[in-house]
């Protein structure tokens, strides 16, 4: 882009070979006015046209860019701008989150014989972001200094209650013979946490942990027993994370016993260690009905449930898995299913700032980030970990330079590749050895999920299809953006 004039914009423009290009040629033949800021991307279909082609661009300099494709219901491949128009359309309610404004985004349909409409699109277009003027660079985004936390009440009871070890260990020796492990929790370094531990035989059984320190997902590690028979021990929100892995198809039904217990809540391991500070020895750990007891050092520290636990059990109404071979007790009923209000306190915090003020605070987040991949490794639907975009050269997506916006750029990628299928297990936010909100990310297209295809929640029914894997000749939530 190096011969931009001084009164030019850079705006990207991808257009379908079939409709769009052809429109575009079609004004050029009439000798149409148009105005010169556009740089033209020629693609097969607007429906090969991957978010990640307009955030890449938006990242590196694109004051603006426009998708254009043939019309819906008449696509030279029949279905593929049905597919684009679910994708794009998600990705325009994303921008927002990363203090992108929207309207430098757009995406419209023209076909091979609407010139002068091409004209009118381009002009449009072209007149918008110039009115919103070059775009801001996250390299150069100011730095945020401070964060107000919100107090958050559960909309069910947190608790350190009985989790029916006794219960859960006879079921599992009963079945040992049939399968050949189950996944469970032990004690790690020290009796304040827990480790994800692999049942074999009875012996194993006697460290077996079951309880509110149990934080580790452990459907992240099912797809490493494909084709065995494995049992696994899940909370609420765990199980929804099979169901979407049962729903891709990357495991068998067959090959899965689930057992599930009643969750009240897990602790936000990271703030009790904070707060608890560096000791020597950890001399007592015990929990009452309503807090973690730990005495380290020959001092008493006391941890509240309803204060340390981590921010997906405030608003969660999965406290039992849907799906499971064999249950050991009841949940609390929640005291209704969460509302819009109950927004979780990340992504609250960032509705509540102006878009300079979001890109400042991923900014200022992502200068933590030491590039550790522990957020996709403790992912349990991120699937491509053989051939990670993040890894490979061939396309080169991202550098290894240690910029906030190449760091940014990762995240927007994870959660692009989940978006309809995160579960919001909080993984990736609980292994973050930095504390970076990066969960809000997810969330965010979560919530736009179910705005526009009707309340779809992923993990749910393993015989749904995923939104963006699918698409509707008329949709409910989506307009045809005919300008």
């Amino acid at each position: 882009m190096s011969g931009v004039k001084s009164n030019e914009l850079r705006i990207v423009a991808f257009l379908c070979n079939w409709c769009s290009y052809g429109g575009a040629d079609t004004a050029g033949v009439a000798r149409a006015t148009q105005p010169t800021d556009l740089r033209i991307i020629r693609v097969p279909c607007s429906g090969r046209v991957d978010p990640l082609f307009v955030m890449k661009a938006l990242f590196n300099g694109a004051d603006g860019v426009l998708v254009s494709g043939c019309h819906p219901r008449d696509c030279h491949y029949s279905t593929g701008n049905f597919y684009a128009r679910r994708r794009l359309e998600v990705l325009k309610h994303f921008l927002p989150i990363l203090g992108i404004d929207p309207g430098r985004f757009e995406y419209t349909w023209v076909s091979a014989s609407e010139g002068e409409r091409w004209k009118h699109v381009v002009t449009r277009f072209t007149e918008q972001i110039h009115a919103l003027g070059p775009a801001p660079r996250f390299d150069d985004a100011d730095t945020m200094t401070s964060v107000v936390q919100t107090a958050l009440s559960p909309i069910a009871p947190l608790r350190c209650g009985e989790s029916n070890l006794e219960s859960i260990k006879s079921c599992i020796r009963d079945r040992l013979q049939s399968v050949d492990c189950v996944l469970g929790w032990k004690m790690g370094r020290d009796a304040l946490h827990t480790v994800p531990y692999c049942i074999r035989k009875e012996a194993d059984l006697d460290e077996l942990v079951v309880g509110p320190t149990s934080v580790h997902n452990l459907a992240n590690y099912l797809r490493d027993h494909r084709g065995k028979k494995t049992g696994i021990l899940v909370k609420g929100c765990d199980a929804k994370s099979v169901v979407e892995l049962l729903q891709e198809k990357l495991i068998r039904r067959e090959d899965i016993v689930i057992l599930s217990y009643p969750c009240t809540g897990t602790f936000d391991m990271a703030r009790v260690e904070q707060d608890l500070g560096r000791y020597q020895t950890l001399d007592a750990v015990s929990m009452t009905e309503t807090a973690l007891c730990v005495t380290a050092d020959g001092k008493e520290h006391i941890f509240p449930i309803e204060q340390y636990a981590q921010s997906k059990c405030y608003f969660c109404t999965e406290r039992m898995a849907q799906l499971s071979d064999y249950a050991f007790g009841a949940a609390d009923t929640p005291k209704d299913k969460a509302a819009p209000k109950d927004t979780p306190p990340e992504l609250a915090l960032l509705d509540s700032l102006s878009l300079p003020e979001r890109m400042a605070f991923w900014k200022t987040n992502m200068e933590r980030c030491i590039r550790c991949y522990a957020c996709r490794n403790s992912c349990p639907l991120c699937v491509c970990r053989d051939y990670c975009i993040s890894d490979t050269r061939d396309p080169h997506w991202t550098t290894q330079n240690d910029t906030s916006k190449e760091k940014l750029f990762f995240q927007v990628i994870h959660s692009l590749h989940l978006a309809g299928r995160c579960t919001g297990c909080g993984e990736c936010q609980r292994s973050c050895p930095v504390g970076i909100p990066i969960l809000a990310l997810r969330q965010h297209i979560a919530r736009t999920i179910r705005e526009l295809f009707a309340g779809y929640e992923p993990g749910t029914d393993p015989n749904a299809v995923p939104p963006l894997l699918g698409y509707a000749a008329e949709e409910q939530s989506i307009k045809e953006r005919e300008w």
